[in-house]
């Protein structure tokens, strides 16, 4: 099939627009591949200091003929997606071993899961988390000793950190090597329909959590479609991960075997060998590109829509959302995963998963085929799918020509919708964005007055004091990266659900952020200028008239007057202190806007 038109001519436009900056960061990783082998130009008291706790592998190191590994690992058992990473550096180091090489962990780096700091202070460290990663990884690797790397990671704002970190190394290969996601607990809409009841008063906080431990139930990625499992989708499309590795639950031998298989691959591909495939060559503007369709093809979280942009600028590509928006039009939806359907990341992966949707839309003409990957040549090898041979290896077979379940994975020829999954907005208010591939067509559209509010505390206030009864817009302020950190709200997903389903019209304008599995009530995020630089958002009045259009990408106030008025003050001291808050003032004062990707690393 040939290639998509609108594809071609939104890759060529990144490439143009990307040439200064793509050109000087090639050029970097160019000379720091060209110095060799990593350890040569170590002193002997530096190689002894770097192999003194190597075990086994010391007297290996020291004559330095073999490829050494590097891990990057992100374990905590505070987060159930990494809580496996724990054995990961001894199984890394003996798969190594099989094949001649060396490993040692690089360094651990910071990791915080959202679901705990949904709607408290630590949300306003979460976003600035994955700099502060980045930045750790980089230190981790700044002591120069590795041929190749792989990295351990998953959750919501580390795999970004993780990309942009492997960038800045990115003479270095590098692989992914994830954990997989938690096996089925109660139903994700089940426990949806719980958190309702919770807020409208109809259950207590002991049937609330009751449900709550029957969904978050083990060890792996949580089971929804949220940023977590949509940065897994990107690692296979972008090429980092193995073909199939993304969705293997933890504890099984196929994903112990996709982890030897990970690390094994990623020493083949160092300099010393003669398959030298470093990240710069794999993370190009068609790999974004690839990584943008899957994004719209599976309805993915709208924070991708920040970290693919820094993740991008991170190696001198500079992305525009106006490309999500052109590749979403063209971009057909074939999964529903919940927030999206009734169906969780098992489902999906039963029913076919990633590899026949790569299948789908390599076959419309909707990826590019000639990428490289840590698999080889092509995104061709991401149709497979990976089985056990009979030595409890990892061998890959072709994957499912058919979906084996049309309600949760559709072929590109009969899709759920015929455009992606996210829709960019814009008007006098600014420009922001919205996740559609939830929210019925009939609430795309609300015209309705404002009610304005400077924390999410307050819109729950207002709900509980019976104030929200009519059609209404819900604007939450001064929630942008330089504000407070741009904290998700997705405490306020249960309300406004709650609301819509009164019949009420309500949509949701935010300069914040929501929950990567936010969906069923339209919410336009992400506004730019934020707040505190002064956009439109800051100059909006209780009654003030908005039109929030997702199928037009509209983002209009109506009520005449309003962009003439003061920026609206508001008190932010409450958010410069406490749980570390204090650490991150000059992240605040630092950061880029949401649309160059809320990055603290340039503009």
């Amino acid at each position: 099939m040939a290639l998509n038109q609108t594809l071609d001519r939104v890759t060529q436009n990144i490439i143009e627009r990307s040439a200064p900056t793509r050109d000087a960061y090639l050029a970097r990783m160019k000379d720091a591949a060209s110095k060799g082998p990593a350890r040569a130009h170590l002193s002997c008291s530096g190689q002894a200091h770097a192999y003194a706790a190597a075990g086994e592998d010391q007297a290996q190191l020291a004559e330095g003929q073999t490829g050494h590994l590097g891990i990057v690992t992100t374990y905590n058992d505070m987060l159930s997606a990494h809580q496996p990473f724990e054995t990961y550096p001894d199984q890394i180091r003996a798969a190594v071993r099989a094949v001649g090489g060396t490993a040692q962990v690089a360094g651990g780096v910071p990791a915080m899961c959202d679901g705990v700091t949904q709607g408290e202070p630590g949300m306003e460290l979460s976003l600035f988390s994955r700099d502060v990663i980045a930045l750790a990884a980089s230190v981790a690797l700044s002591h120069n000793t590795f041929d190749a790397s792989v990295y351990l990671g998953v959750c919501d704002k580390i795999v970004p950190g993780l990309v942009i970190a492997a960038q800045a190394f990115g003479h270095l290969p590098a692989v992914f090597l994830p954990a997989g996601p938690m096996t089925s607990g109660l139903a994700n809409d089940e426990k949806a329909k719980v958190r309702q009841k919770f807020a409208a008063g109809e259950v207590g906080r002991a049937e609330l959590m009751a449900a709550e431990m029957a969904a978050y139930h083990g060890p792996g990625t949580c089971t929804f479609y949220g940023t977590a499992n949509t940065n897994q989708m990107l690692m296979e499309f972008m090429g980092l991960h193995l073909p199939g590795a993304s969705f293997v639950n933890p504890g099984t031998p196929l994903r112990d075997a996709l982890t030897t298989a990970g690390a094994q691959r990623a020493l083949s591909l160092s300099a010393l060998g003669n398959n030298y495939t470093p990240v710069a060559d794999i993370l190009d503007e068609k790999a974004f590109v690839n990584g943008i369709v899957g994004l719209n093809a599976t309805g993915g979280s709208t924070n991708l829509l920040i970290h693919l942009v820094a993740m991008a600028r991170a190696g001198g590509i500079v992305l525009d959302w106006h490309d999500f928006a052109e590749l979403s039009a063209v971009t057909p939806l074939l999964a529903r995963v919940y927030p999206n359907g009734l169906a969780d990341v098992n489902h999906f992966h039963a029913a076919g998963g990633l590899g026949y949707m790569i299948g789908q839309l390599l076959d419309a003409g909707l990826l590019h085929d000639d990428t490289k990957t840590v698999a080889g040549e092509g995104l061709e090898n991401y149709r497979q799918e990976p089985k056990l041979d009979g030595d409890g290896g990892v061998v890959w077979e072709r994957g499912a020509g058919e979906s084996l379940n049309d309600k949760i994975l559709r072929p590109a020829s009969d899709p759920f919708q015929p455009t992606g999954g996210l829709s960019r907005l814009f008007g006098n208010l600014g420009t922001g964005v919205m996740k559609i591939s939830a929210v019925a067509p009939e609430h795309r559209i609300v015209e309705a007055p404002v009610r304005v509010f400077e924390d999410q505390d307050a819109v729950k206030a207002a709900f509980k004091a019976g104030e929200m009864t009519g059609d209404v817009i819900v604007v939450v302020r001064y929630q942008g990266p330089k504000a407070n950190g741009m904290p998700e709200l997705h405490s306020l997903t249960p309300l406004l659900s709650i609301m819509q389903g009164r019949g009420q019209k309500v949509a949701l304008v935010t300069d914040g952020r929501m929950s990567g599995a936010s969906g069923k009530v339209p919410a336009a995020i992400h506004v730019c200028p934020e707040a505190v630089d002064g956009g439109a958002i800051s100059k909006l009045r209780d009654g003030d008239i908005l039109r929030v259009d997702a199928e037009a990408g509209v983002l209009e106030i109506l009520t005449e007057g309003v962009l003439e008025r003061p920026q609206a003050p508001c008190d932010l001291s409450a958010n410069q202190h406490g749980l570390g808050r204090e650490l991150f003032a000059t992240f605040r004062q630092t950061v880029g806007s949401a649309d160059t990707g809320a990055t603290i690393f340039g503009r």
